[in-house]
């Protein structure tokens, strides 16, 4: 198995030109928490995540339809590709408290996009199911 079996079928991601309102659109309507930035030959420029939108938007006082998302976008963006294992695409989202990673092609065009809950969904499943779950209420 590889990263991209982790992914959704369809890498939510947005052109470098597009607006912060265009890119939260898309986060909305693919049910996640970031998307990729692209430029013309879908090579990842950036990432855009529900964090951007905290730290660095919402308290603005900017118009999300006025502003371009490539002035808010994080870069450098850490990438995986399609060699890289799903351990090690983990191992680096908590090592560097990321939830996202693009996963690229080796000319930096986007192929997927892996998130925490993808690679802690793969780690779940091979843990054993057999430990009962503890209540607060006591029962």
């Amino acid at each position: 198995m590889n990263v991209l079996d982790l992914c959704d079928p369809e890498a939510a991601a947005v052109p470098v030109e597009a607006s912060v309102a265009e890119a939260i659109k898309k986060m909305l309507d693919f049910h996640v928490g970031a998307v990729a930035i692209i430029d013309r030959e879908r090579r990842v420029a950036g990432i855009f995540t529900e964090r951007d939108v905290l730290r660095k938007f919402s308290l603005s006082g900017r118009d999300p339809a006025q502003t371009p998302v490539r002035e808010l976008m994080t870069t450098p963006v850490e990438l995986a590709t399609s060699q890289t294992r799903p351990g090690e695409a983990l191992v680096t989202m908590v090592e560097r408290h990321f939830r996202h990673l693009p996963v690229v092609d080796n000319n930096g065009k986007l192929l997927g996009m892996l998130s925490i809950r993808h690679s802690s969904t793969l780690r779940m499943e091979s843990m054993p199911r057999s430990l009962p779950l503890l209540s607060t209420t006591g029962r």
